[in-house]
């Protein structure tokens, strides 16, 4: 009688846990959740809806992981938000709130190790930073030299970088975090703007999108200077996220306002460190949303869809990614 190994030539594994790295058709049982399971990649991108976040909310920031992520701040209209929500890939919950309630603000980091900085506060404008180690949120007395609002961020709680916003006219402002205070990077963008988008690290960068006048512009920084990219979103919007790095980087959602377009979009795009492509859609388009994660592996939740404030929750998983699935007998 044929055998698995006698066929495969090896036998199948008994793994407690789905393991991290597979080849494309290998087969395991999983003893925890006692299934058989069969790695595969995915031949297209897509979105797939997730559970709904505690509280609906647009016009705040986060960062992290697609299973590892921060949603913080914003407005739940009416009012300012200090809330701060953790999702595992799975569920969220509630975590510490901000010592400052805002929107519009921006981070840098992860789900144990943030920075979160600037944002309209009950009394205006701020440069407000803050920093979240996994549970509480503590102020630095040393805030932004630019206070700015609706603008980008990208790197890490000790090596942040912000860009970008509003004071209140739009600005190409640049500055970098050290973990302790904020030094200005001139000259900054190339083209100044509020409601953009950033990802990557401080030493390399990428900002996309934004206004006025609505804009794909995108531009790379190299923890110096920022350079322009002729080739822009193939989307020109406002108001939306992005994730990944200066050379894997991913663009989702925002605000259309070209001739002939008003509302939010659903649009994704993936930027491969010269030119931007179109991918599948969100299932819900909006703006003013939240994103995290990789060009591979992103999360995108709340928002404002159709101006209806929302608590939903989508993760995108690329073309060419791992997944696992579960094998059905009977």
């Amino acid at each position: 009688m044929a055998t698995y190994k006698g066929i495969q030539g090896f036998t199948i594994q008994n793994l407690s846990a789905d393991p991290s790295n597979f080849e494309e058709g290998q087969v395991w049982y999983n003893s925890t959740s006692n299934v058989w399971k069969v790695g595969e990649l995915t031949t297209v991108g897509a979105w797939a809806t997730g559970n709904n976040m505690n509280t609906a909310r647009f016009e705040l920031a986060g960062n992290g992981l697609q299973d590892a992520a921060l949603a913080i701040g914003g407005d739940t209209d009416p009012g300012l938000s200090s809330e701060t929500e953790e999702y595992d890939g799975n569920s969220w919950t509630i975590g510490g709130s901000l010592v400052t309630a805002r929107r519009y603000l921006s981070s840098a980091g992860t789900q144990t190790a943030t920075v979160a900085f600037g944002g309209t506060a009950p009394t205006g404008t701020v440069g407000a930073t803050e920093e979240y180690n996994g549970a509480t949120w503590a102020s630095n007395p040393t805030g932004l030299n630019t206070a700015r609002t609706i603008l980008a961020g990208a790197g890490t709680q000790t090596a942040g970088l912000a860009f970008g916003g509003s004071v209140p006219t739009p600005t190409g402002a640049t500055e970098e975090y050290n973990g302790s205070t904020w030094t200005s990077s001139p000259p900054g963008l190339n083209t100044a703007r509020q409601a953009l988008a950033g990802c990557g690290t401080q030493t390399s960068a990428l900002a996309f999108g934004g206004t006025p006048p609505i804009t794909g512009a995108t531009e790379e920084y190299n923890g110096a200077t920022w350079s322009s990219n002729p080739t822009g979103l193939n989307t020109v919007r406002s108001y939306l996220k992005g994730c990944g790095t200066q050379t894997a980087g991913l663009a989702f959602g925002g605000f259309l306002s070209p001739p002939g377009a008003t509302g939010s979009s659903a649009a994704t795009e993936e930027y491969d460190g010269s030119t931007w492509t179109s991918l599948a859609s969100m299932n819900t388009a909006r703006y003013n949303l939240v994103g995290a994660g990789t060009q591979t592996a992103a999360l995108a939740a709340a928002g404002s869809a159709s101006a209806v404030i929302s608590n939903l929750t989508e993760e995108w998983t690329g073309a060419g990614s791992p997944q696992t699935k579960t094998i059905t007998v009977s």
